[in-house]
């Protein structure tokens, strides 16, 4: 399960919140502890220089003189508190003359400064500073248990955990806060998107949307356009076919009256060939509608491998030779070079879906079979230009008028001579460009050199 944007970025922020609060508390007790070694080695050095100068530290003193001349130091040390502090005097030989706690035994050192060491006490081992001063006739040592500051410095930083938990609490809330209003913009594009429906597809206006929504916006309202320019045509495709339709259904109809009606046997034989014929046509209407359906923009795109243009045009041209043969027209393949120098030579080779392809080719020449007079041609032809392959029908029809060779691609349009003698449907060029747009390539139309039409579908460069 996805979780969402604001539990995401509430998760992390939080979470990068404890992280460094939790560093900070690290880092306030590394420094808390290093500023408190510092205070208290000066202590230390103060209680040691105190008893160093006494007048009487030569005999020693009692534990009530050292806590009472530790009194005397600055206020830096009363801040944190009354520690204990155990005090020694040494011969220069080493010999122990005074303690002021005999239960911690000091080690003898000689080198002036602040020391570390690991000595008896009575609880057992423990870690010591110890400040020792070198004089001329003695040696002054002031200690005090590690122990003391570490307590110290934790119970100072847990004094700290609870107002930073409390902050980060407060701060967590302002954060939830903020994110709810920051992400509002999203909740309120959904809400733009959610009311939009195929009725009412109209952009969503990008001023009153934050910039970092628009190109989401954006990317919305063109996907809205592309649905609502692909509905329209499917609104535009239904009611053109079911007008279409209405027509040979019609005169399936009025052939079957008339069929019924025949008086004799040659009049019954003529209502059946033109009841065939109607079917026929009817059939063919149907086919045409399925095929361009499949080819609107918002179908999935077939999976291109290599077509042999050759062998295709030989396919395609074996289907229609019963029919050619029956009208008698000539429908005949033309080899490329290559295929005509070498019967084993492939001939051109495009990327593409072999049954859109076949689905083009067949329209071209059934448009040609139908437009061509009896003791016609219909030549099939493929080239290869360089690099460039492309795909020729040309037949011994009538031809298409110029101003009229725009629009003949348009579904459901037919010319003047097809309106008037009710031939082919205006659909297949339709098909012919839907399927050359998805293959990339181009259709183009031109005068067959004697009389007639040439379709031309050129391919792109492999």
């Amino acid at each position: 399960m996805q979780t969402s944007i604001h539990r995401r970025v509430l998760t992390w922020s939080l979470g990068a919140l404890a992280l460094g609060a939790a560093l900070l508390l690290v880092g306030f007790y590394k420094v808390l502890a290093d500023e408190m070694g510092e205070v208290f080695a000066d202590n230390l050095k103060q209680v040691a220089l105190a008893v160093a100068n006494h007048p009487d530290a030569r005999d020693g003193q009692s534990s009530e003189e050292v806590r009472r001349l530790a009194q005397q130091l600055p206020r830096i040390y009363e801040e944190y508190g009354d520690f204990e502090f155990v005090t020694a005097v040494w011969t220069r030989e080493g010999r122990l003359l005074h303690t002021s706690d005999p239960r911690a035994r000091l080690p003898f050192l000689v080198r002036n400064g602040l020391s570390m060491v690991e000595t008896y006490t009575p609880d057992g081992t423990g870690r010591w500073h110890i400040y020792t001063i070198v004089l001329e006739d003695r040696i002054v040592q002031a200690a005090q248990r590690a122990d003391e500051r570490d307590v110290l410095a934790r119970e100072t930083a847990n004094k700290l955990t609870l107002p930073i938990v409390g902050l980060l609490t407060l701060v967590a809330g302002l954060l939830t806060y903020a994110l709810r209003r920051g992400l509002a913009p999203l909740s309120s594009a959904a809400a733009d998107v959610a009311a939009r429906s195929a009725e009412i597809l109209h952009p969503i206006p990008l001023q009153v949307y934050p910039p970092e929504l628009h190109p989401l916006v954006s990317a919305t309202n063109d996907l809205m356009a592309r649905l609502g320019h692909a509905l329209a045509l499917q609104r535009n495709f239904l009611a053109d076919a079911a007008h279409e339709l209405r027509t040979p259904v019609a005169a399936l109809r009025l052939q079957l009256q008339l069929l019924e009606r025949a008086g004799g046997e040659a009049q019954r034989r003529q209502a059946l060939v033109d009841l065939r014929a109607g079917v026929e046509r009817a059939q063919r209407l149907i086919e045409q509608l399925l095929q361009l359906s499949r080819l609107a923009p918002d179908a999935p795109m077939p999976t291109h491998h290599p077509v042999d243009l050759q062998g295709l045009a030989r396919s395609v041209v074996s289907l229609f030779s019963a029919r050619a043969d029956e009208r008698g027209v000539d429908l005949g393949v033309l080899l490329a070079r290559s295929v005509a120098d070498d019967s084993n030579a492939p001939g051109p080779i495009v990327q593409g879906d072999v049954q859109q392809l076949t689905i083009l080719l067949s329209n071209l020449v059934d448009n040609a079979l139908r437009h061509t007079p009896a003791g016609g041609r219909v030549d099939v032809a493929t080239e290869t230009d360089k690099g460039q392959a492309s795909l020729t029908v040309t037949d011994s029809g009538p031809g298409i008028p110029l101003g009229e060779r725009q629009r003949v691609f348009d579904r459901f349009y037919r010319g003047h001579s097809e309106a008037t003698h009710s031939v082919g449907s205006g659909l297949g060029l339709a098909i012919v460009k839907a399927v050359a747009e998805q293959h990339g390539a181009s259709v183009e139309l031109g005068d067959a050199p004697d009389h007639g039409l040439r379709v031309t579908v050129h391919f792109p460069p492999t």
